[in-house]
């Protein structure tokens, strides 16, 4: 299980089993790296700990433990959460600042206590197998197990080709967990207790200081977040993509630090989504020392199998796959951390989905309007497939009926549609399987009951930061991109500390009219380039579908062809060979395409990888 996750430990491993319990470890030294090694003990062997991630806040704690008598044998933020357990219990996880999953050993009591932070920046996944509990950072560690089963789950590839994501607590395997965000597991007497320690709790009421008491505050936030999360006895980078949010912490990282920063960031050679000169302009502007990485179609291609070896599940976009390359980047220039801009979109109103959302409901006040759609095309204007649709289409796509508006589902509706239609890809099999299963309604049941009162600014604000940020952008695209070349993401817009404020703002000064991130920009004034500051927001995307013809075609004839799709059995072999023909010829791909090949794809891998080309049938009936 350890050799399994070596990529994200490669400085050190170590175990230790005390009767029912084994622990096991792989560590990346950050902090105390002569003395931090794990799994780690304390008060003769009473307690145990193995854990993955940072506490930021290690310090402060250490230092309030220490007046409380507490003696420590290590500089390690390890060892202060096993003192904060002694000292408060399962309670604990409320203090600390940081990133983590962890388990405790209580050997006294018998106990397993196992914890994830607040927004997911961490993985922790976990199988029963018979009276056998089994945990661990990553999915690949439990296939190292005889004892677990891997079958695909169909009702999570429903949700995937749904919301993009698994619903928690599911992940693309019928027989693996993983723990929610925010959330403990506690197993004591044979029983096993999962709860609910932190949920984002967004605008309970408006914070009714000035707007520029609001600016100041949330700029003392980002800096004191910033600041924390340069500790470590490693050097530290940053990533810079040229963007507000990268920009912005890396000024709040010169400002804290006072050192020349390296920088690095990701170039394309196709000008569609490439953002070099954005990345110059802020690196020259900061004065840091930059690096680049430049991603080609065979690039994609070419690593995106052992990037589906990491996410451990279907995704739709081959945007993980730079990121990749990144963190290869990262490491090979000796860095082992960097800060990102990851979580001010979800939390400050960046989405182009929650302007999109606001124009929807403007439309709707009139949906009879010829020149309100005009906005839809004029938000999307790299999307050649929208930009060709008459205002009929405009119409249905975009969802924009009296019973549409009345969801609280509302601003994700056309997203969900448009990736539904990957199901038309599915086997008739998989379909007369699932036929029963609604993923729309099983979210529903999952949300809390406040979703539906929330404001719809807020409405959508809460799916993306509970569903899409934990279960794709922090980890397909973060967490599994990083540690596969054992590089730690740090995120200062996910201090919990930022995010309760961030809840409590009004609409109003995330997204005035239709500007977004108004208050985020307010306080970045000065800070950054002007340029970068106003510029229209530049969603991240990489190319896909085309990436892999030509130069990328082994993995399409590897994982696609019509004998493997026809033995796998999860699609249909003659819906999968038009798609890639439709590639082949050069002819012109929509949204839609580009998702279910991606899609098709990263499954195909997943089989081959996880479950040893077993088809449907061999799963369902083993």
């Amino acid at each position: 299980m350890i050799g399994a996750i070596r990529h994200r430990g490669p400085d050190g491993v170590g175990t230790y089993a005390d009767g029912p319990v084994g622990l096991g470890h792989a560590r990346l030294s950050i902090i105390d790296i002569s003395g931090g090694s794990q799994p780690m003990p304390i008060e003769g062997n009473s307690l145990w700990i193995t854990f993955n991630g940072e506490i930021f806040n290690y310090l402060e704690l250490r230092e309030e433990l220490i007046q409380k008598g507490h003696r420590f044998t290590s500089r390690s933020d390890t060892e202060v959460i096993l003192h904060l357990y002694q000292e408060e219990g399962e309670k604990c996880v409320e203090r600390l600042n940081g990133q983590w999953a962890f388990a405790i050993w209580d050997a006294p009591k018998r106990k397993l206590f196992l914890s994830r932070d607040r927004l997911g920046v961490r993985p922790l996944f976990y199988a029963r197998a018979g009276d056998t509990f089994i945990f661990a950072s990553e999915i690949k560690a439990l296939a190292a197990c005889p004892e677990v089963e891997f079958q695909l789950d169909l009702e999570s590839l429903d949700q995937i080709f749904t919301f993009w994501v698994t619903l928690p607590s599911n992940t693309a395997f019928r027989n693996i967990k993983q723990l929610p965000p925010g959330h403990s597991i506690v197993l004591e007497d044979g029983m096993m207790r999962v709860s609910e320690y932190w949920r984002m709790a967004l605008a309970p009421e408006r914070l009714e200081e000035r707007e520029s008491v609001l600016i100041d505050e949330l700029r003392a936030l980002l800096l004191d977040a910033t600041r924390i999360r340069l500790r470590s006895d490693v050097p530290v980078g940053a990533y810079l993509s040229g963007g507000l949010d990268s920009s912005l912490i890396t000024a709040l990282a010169k400002q804290a630090a006072g050192d020349r920063l390296r920088t690095f960031s990701i170039g394309f050679d196709d000008s569609e989504f490439d953002e070099s000169s954005f990345q110059k302009e802020a690196s020259a502007f900061l004065n840091t020392q930059h690096s680049s990485v430049q991603c080609s179609h065979s690039h994609i291609a070419t690593v995106f199998p052992d990037v589906i070896w990491h996410t451990e599940q279907t995704v739709l976009r081959t945007a993980p796959a730079p990121l990749f390359l990144l963190a290869k980047l990262v490491r090979g220039s000796g860095f082992k951390v960097v800060l990102t801009g990851e979580g001010a979109d979800e939390m400050l109103g960046g989405y182009d989905i929650f302007k999109e959302a606001k124009i929807r409901r403007f439309w709707g006040q009139q949906p009879d309007s010829s020149w309100r759609p005009l906005l839809l095309k004029r938000l999307y204007p790299y999307m050649q497939s929208i930009q060709r649709q008459s205002p009929a289409y405009l119409k249905k796509f975009f969802q924009v009926t009296p019973e549409d508006l009345d969801s609280h589902f509302f601003s994700h509706l056309p997203r969900w549609k448009l990736t539904a239609k990957l199901k038309g890809f599915l086997s008739d099999e998989v379909r007369s399987e699932t036929r029963s299963y609604n993923a729309l309604a099983e979210l529903d049941r999952l949300l809390p009951s406040s979703h539906a009162k929330l404001a719809p600014f807020n409405q959508a604000e809460y799916l993306e930061s509970s569903l899409l940020l934990p279960g794709y952008i922090l980890s397909s695209q973060g967490d599994r991109m990083a540690m596969a070349h054992g590089v730690e993401g740090r995120y200062p817009f996910l201090d919990h500390r930022v995010v309760e404020f961030a809840a409590r703002l009004s609409p109003e000064l995330k997204m005035k009219v239709l500007s977004q991130k108004y208050l985020l920009k307010q306080a970045a004034k000065g800070m950054i380039p002007e340029s970068i500051r106003n510029r229209h927001k530049q969603p991240y995307r990489a190319p896909d579908g085309y990436s892999f013809f030509g130069s990328g075609g082994s993995c399409v004839e590897e994982f696609m062809s019509p004998e493997q799709i026809k033995k796998d059995a999860i699609f249909d072999p003659k819906a999968v060979s038009a798609l890639v023909q439709k590639f082949r010829s050069g002819g012109d791909v929509s949204v839609g395409d580009n998702m279910a090949f991606v899609g098709i794809l990263s499954t195909q891998v997943l089989l081959s990888r996880f479950v040893s080309r077993k088809g449907i049938n061999d799963g369902r009936d083993g």
